[in-house]
């Protein structure tokens, strides 16, 4: 279950007025399923979207959900998997590891808060920064306050206004998922600090044949992905309905139609000289970190070449020829390549990934 996915059922449980639960896995030791700061959501009918332990936990949470419903209360359950002697609910786990997560009442009546900005932080291009109170001692504030940090603003829940300063102070420190305490009057709270990831945008250039299973794969997990071809007949095939946009775009003037800015990798796969030539000049001028060019080495220098110093200016953005070094043979396997060198890309431009 992709973030995307997490989020599209999110919407519709919300829209359809039902009560939702918000687990958020706070804590974890040894080997586990997912790390801190991941969050799945279940329902008031007990379906939930997202995993913590990869199916074997999720039934028991469910109930704890049902109760965290009927009195509102947040609450943490905790799941200590470590003892190999011990079968879990009789499945025989074997995780060997500790989770401990918090679940929190989502509901209308509340605007589904703090869920309902932390999903739009997520599909927003450059997420943001958490900070979710795990424990307090404090009379004024419970389990499950939040603070979220983004760059249209901070937006804070079931926080008291002097906390605002030393919050963001913490969340200054830019580390991907870190536990902090703060003391007040003798008072404490415990939170932990964590980056709300956005959902990856990937952008392909060219709606040959082969884009089909790159796009299908993007899309399966979660990813936003969209097409941009010249040639309108291309972009009609079905094998790409699962991409998020398909835009008509000639090469040398992609900014007329889309801002390439907005995407965290573009690969170019047009299978023309002179097309791959216009769109990786164009890409040399924008913030894109990750230029991906299919075709070998030689067909690369070539274009370099031809291109200048806006060639020398692609720099190590250009990964020519695109994908990991893995034994391919067909499109599926090309994809497969790509997919997973820009996953490994995405990973060092968007730290704390593993907790997404």
């Amino acid at each position: 279950m992709s973030l995307a996915s997490t989020l599209g059922a999110f919407d519709a449980w919300r829209w359809a007025g039902q009560c939702l639960v918000l687990v958020t896995v706070i804590e974890t030791e040894g080997s586990t399923y997912t790390k801190p700061g991941h969050r799945m959501v279940v329902a008031d009918d007990g379906h939930y979207h997202g995993m913590v332990s990869g199916g074997c936990l999720e039934g028991d949470l469910a109930e704890h959900a049902r109760e965290v419903m009927a009195d509102g209360e947040s609450r943490l359950v905790t799941y200590d998997l470590r003892d190999e002697a011990d079968e879990v609910f009789g499945l025989g786990i074997g995780c060997n590891g500790l989770l401990r997560l918090l679940l929190q009442r989502l509901e209308p009546g509340t605007h589904y808060a703090p869920y309902l900005d932390i999903a739009a932080c997520h599909r927003s291009f450059a997420g943001g920064r958490l900070a979710l109170v795990t424990h307090s001692d404090m009379n004024n504030i419970q389990a499950g306050a939040t603070r979220l940090q983004t760059q249209e603003g901070t937006t804070s829940w079931g926080l008291p206004e002097n906390l605002s300063a030393p919050i963001d102070a913490l969340l200054a420190q830019q580390a991907p998922t870190k536990h902090e305490a703060l003391t007040v009057a003798g008072q404490r709270c415990e939170l932990l600090m964590s980056r709300v990831l956005p959902i990856p945008r990937l952008l392909i250039l060219g709606a040959g044949p082969d884009a089909a299973p790159l796009v299908r794969m993007a899309a399966e997990l979660g990813w936003r992905v969209s097409v941009a071809d010249h040639r309108p007949a291309y972009l009609a095939n079905p094998g790409l309905k699962t991409a998020y946009a398909s835009t008509e775009a000639r090469p040398g003037a992609l900014r007329d139609q889309l801002n390439p800015d907005e995407f965290h990798a573009a690969v170019i796969m047009t299978h023309h000289l002179d097309s791959d030539r216009a769109h990786l000049a164009e890409l040399a001028e924008s913030r894109l970190t990750y230029i991906g060019l299919l075709g070998p080495r030689a067909r690369r220098d070539r274009l370099l070449t031809e291109l200048g110093p806006a060639g020398e200016s692609l720099g190590r953005r250009l990964h020519g020829p695109v994908g990991l070094d893995l034994p391919v043979d067909s499109p599926e396997s090309i994809a497969l390549s790509i997919i997973a060198e820009i996953q490994q890309h995405i990973a060092t431009l968007l730290p704390g990934l593993d907790c997404a």
